[in-house]
């Protein structure tokens, strides 16, 4: 190499090195934001050092992103060089977004473009499981002792209701209203809280779950609905041992109140939506139980 070469890049090295250490202190201290959920901190965590990898393979620093550096990086991704196979479009929506949040966080907002990054994601029908299974996986959970009736009460309120995992073990023993027959979810996702039924197989072993279980597991004053067997609030890994897949019950609950003549405004309420459209993925599920049901029927079919 020409000896003016190596001096330029000499000079320009330092300058580099510095901004890779800028780096990964932005990156420290957007991680240590109290802002984060823990949960959203281990997932950050691992797409933001990505990134930053990245960065230093292409010798550039913080202050370099553009539009134009993201976009790269968004065809890399969507390339799977880096990555064994390709990411699916979803993943890479994801890893894009934790980026974006720690580029907002470092830079400000005004320096991180609004464009569509991503690929489109394909629509993804929910898979939500049928009445019958619904009732074997409900029956499955029943047994003897404190920790028994919880679970049960517990996974039957997360049906009956249409909880996601967050909500049913956040629940207090004031949200839930046997007078009325509602219960108050208050939904970290977009903050908006609602109100929603409570379902009479729900409010039998809720009852049953709050006089003959829980003063078994309680140790001290704690208002959490449901706790552990030391006494305190549950988190979302024990709902998760108990139903592999949550988030499938909270489709049941949809798709069995579509299929009831329930309509999608009400169930947009009832799931806690922001927009329609998130619920119109619903109305998809019905017009094929609607086609199997007219394929039976139909003497023209």
């Amino acid at each position: 190499m020409p000896q003016h070469c190596m001096d330029r890049q000499r000079l320009r090295r330092p300058d580099v090195e510095s901004g890779f250490v800028d780096s990964r202190n932005a990156a420290e201290r957007f991680l240590d934001s109290p802002a984060l959920a823990e949960s959203t901190r281990r997932a950050y965590r691992v797409d933001v050092e990505e990134f930053l990898d990245w960065l230093e393979a292409r010798e550039a620093a913080l202050d370099d992103i553009d539009v134009r550096t993201l976009v790269d990086y968004a065809s890399e991704l969507g390339a799977g060089r880096r990555v064994r196979g390709k990411l699916a479009p979803a993943t890479i929506s994801r890893k894009l977004a934790a980026v974006r949040a720690f580029l907002r966080h470092s830079l400000g907002a005004a320096r991180v473009p609004d464009a569509r990054l991503a690929p489109r994601r394909g629509r993804r029908l929910p898979d939500a499981p049928r009445r019958a299974d619904v009732d074997k996986e409900l029956a499955a959970l029943e047994g003897e002792g404190p920790l028994k009736l919880r679970n049960r009460a517990l996974v039957e309120l997360v049906y009956s209701a249409g909880l996601r995992s967050a909500e049913a073990v956040g629940l207090d023993l004031g949200d839930v209203d046997f007078e009325q027959e509602l219960v108050h979810v208050r939904s970290g996702k977009g903050g908006k809280d609602r109100v929603v039924p409570l379902g009479e197989e729900a409010a039998h072993w809720v009852a049953h779950y709050l006089r003959d279980a829980r003063p078994e597991l309680a140790r001290g004053a704690n208002d959490a609905l449901f706790i552990s067997a030391t006494g305190k609030r549950l988190d979302t890994s024990t709902l998760r041992r108990l139903a592999p897949h949550p988030h499938r019950l909270r489709h049941a609950f949809a798709t069995h109140l579509l299929e009831g003549g329930a309509d999608l405004r009400t169930i947009q309420e009832l799931l806690g939506h922001s927009s329609l459209s998130t619920t119109q993925i619903y109305s998809h599920v019905d017009a094929r139980r609607l086609r199997k049901v007219y394929d039976s029927s139909h003497p023209r079919s």
